[in-house]
């Protein structure tokens, strides 16, 4: 009776917390998802996008007090980083930065963190968010709240859930690597650096999921902020596309408008965030977006503007979307998607 007992919470993926036997497979994400909320990510976007972080520009002082910021709450949440580095800091030195434009700046950094997978910890999903923005211009701090403000903070709440989860015994059976970068406003370069440079074998990366500008609405949008711009699932993946609609639908309720997922749309964003530098390379990648607003790149794009309810939600989406290809049976495969 002991060994049928034993045999089958094997054969159900069990792990072991505090000498108790937990179930694993197929847990449901809600009460993880949940731990996600509007004041968390308000607390840590109105530190984000502080004057005195300066704009956030590309190897700054204000920049790596902000990246200094994000480290502490990861130690807070007892998130490490990955295996093989050093620290949370993978340099981005000036020479890189520099090589095709005259941008003058010094060494800067990405900042990643990491949770190893249970099951196969060599498999990685990368969720990634730039946290630099444009610094200061005529003596007027660009904060940048929701140009990347919001999709900073939206990792750091996308961590501790995760982190909770494992916690409870139910980390990921994939490895996480949420991979804050750089000089994004400068095309993309932090993103690149890392592409060119991986911690982890880009064969290896499953998909990145990318956060950029998500707690604003857009003019297209007036009269609702229950909206997200989904852009790039279905270019290489068509089971990245389908597990993003399929857990929006189930977890989260938000309109997935795809407007600007058409290969002729003429902005031209597939190619303008940092997951470009992944799906360049062959990883399926999905990119979250709220559109471009009035205060775009402008010192007006402050934290009390952003809608908080929002932010929530596509955190929310973001994460179980990565919740899934984290944990699901296979890994999802790169196929041929008619454009």
């Amino acid at each position: 009776m002991k060994k049928i007992l034993f045999l089958s919470l094997i054969a159900l993926g069990s792990s072991c917390k505090n000498g108790a036997l937990v179930a694993t497979k197929n847990v449901d994400p809600t009460q993880y998802m949940k731990t996600i909320s509007a004041d968390d990510l308000k607390k840590h976007l109105y530190i984000i996008a502080a004057d005195s972080m300066e704009g956030r520009e590309t190897g700054s002082t204000g920049q790596k007090k902000a990246g200094k910021y994000l480290i502490s709450q990861y130690q807070q949440n007892q998130v490490s980083f990955p295996k093989g580095a050093s620290d949370f800091y993978q340099v981005v030195p000036a020479s890189f930065l520099n090589k095709k434009r005259n941008n003058n700046l010094p060494d800067s950094e990405n900042i990643w963190a990491f949770i190893e997978g249970s099951e196969k910890p060599e498999e990685v999903i990368v969720i990634s968010a730039h946290y630099d923005h444009v610094g200061i211009e005529n003596g007027d701090a660009f904060n940048g709240a929701d140009d990347d403000g919001s999709g900073t903070s939206a990792l750091l709440e996308i961590a501790q859930a995760f982190q909770t989860a494992k916690k409870a015994g139910h980390g990921p059976k994939r490895s996480i690597l949420f991979l804050h970068v750089t000089g994004e406003e400068h095309g993309l370069l932090g993103s690149r650096y890392y592409s060119e440079n991986p911690l982890f074998p880009l064969a290896n990366t499953v998909a990145d999921v990318n956060i950029d500008m998500i707690g604003r609405r857009d003019a297209l949008h007036a009269d609702t902020n229950n909206y997200v711009y989904i852009i790039g699932a279905n270019r290489l993946s068509s089971e990245l596309d389908h597990i993003s609609a399929t857990m929006n639908q189930k977890y989260v309720g938000l309109d997935l408008d795809y407007r600007f997922n058409d290969p002729k749309d003429p902005n031209h964003f597939y190619e303008r965030s940092d997951h470009y530098n992944f799906a360049k390379f062959g990883i399926p990648s999905v990119f979250f977006f709220n559109g471009v607003h009035a205060d775009y790149h402008k010192k007006s794009d402050e934290p009390n503007k952003i809608e908080y309810d929002a932010l929530e939600k596509r955190t929310q989406l973001a994460f179980v979307i990565a919740w899934e290809l984290a944990n699901r049976k296979d890994r999802i495969v790169v196929d041929v998607i008619k454009k």
